[in-house]
């Protein structure tokens, strides 16, 4: 099937650019400035905010949301319900109770020949970029929190959570349900065991 944008989606047709040979479902917004590249596929419902770069071969399944500004490689997949780019969970206290929210100003940046799981969320960057490198493998219901730095063909097995400007090393391997704190730094090669 070719690419069919509706009457409410001519203002995005004028600035996205969209590749040879990619299949596009129903209920598809694409915004300003995207770019689709070749073999791609995007199934039906997903968003794609202003902005976003992904490269050839990409699999997007339904429900997948892309915010603005993520750098997506080739041959990466996201299944069903992905999140990329959405905001940090950033709040400073204040002296008068309360919490005030710190903007999310960063992106996220997705190398060659990732899969992104079910229902999975990677945060955008407070500042700068939120890294998933290549050849990484995120489960369902994972949660990569803003600026972290996942290295190249590693694994995280789902309902894991990793605390921001947290950087996790290349062909690490983490159980599910495990928790990690904050700015600190794994090696490669690591195991975590499931519910560490």
């Amino acid at each position: 099937k070719k690419c069919n944008f509706g009457e409410s989606e001519k203002r995005q047709k004028k600035t996205a650019k969209i590749g040879k040979n990619v299949y596009i479902g129903e209920i598809v917004f694409i915004g300003e400035n995207v770019i689709i590249g070749d073999n791609s596929t995007i199934f039906h419902n997903v968003t794609i905010h202003d902005n976003c770069q992904f490269g050839t071969n990409t699999l997007i399944h339904s429900g997948c949301v892309f915010l603005e500004d993520c750098l997506v490689g080739n041959d990466c997949v996201f299944l069903a319900g992905a999140v990329i780019g959405t905001d940090g969970f950033g709040f400073a206290p204040l002296k008068e109770g309360g919490y005030a929210k710190i903007p999310q100003t960063g992106n996220v940046v997705i190398e060659d020949n990732v899969e992104i799981g079910s229902n999975a969320t990677v945060d955008r960057a407070t500042m700068g970029s939120t890294f998933i490198r290549r050849g990484a493998k995120i489960d369902n219901l994972a949660e990569i929190a803003h600026n972290c730095d996942i290295g190249s063909d590693t694994v995280i097995v789902g309902l894991t959570g990793i605390a921001g400007s947290t950087k996790v090393g290349n062909n690490v391997m983490i159980g599910g349900q495990t928790g990690i704190a904050g700015h600190i730094k794994i090696g490669n090669n690591v195991r975590i065991a499931a519910k560490s």
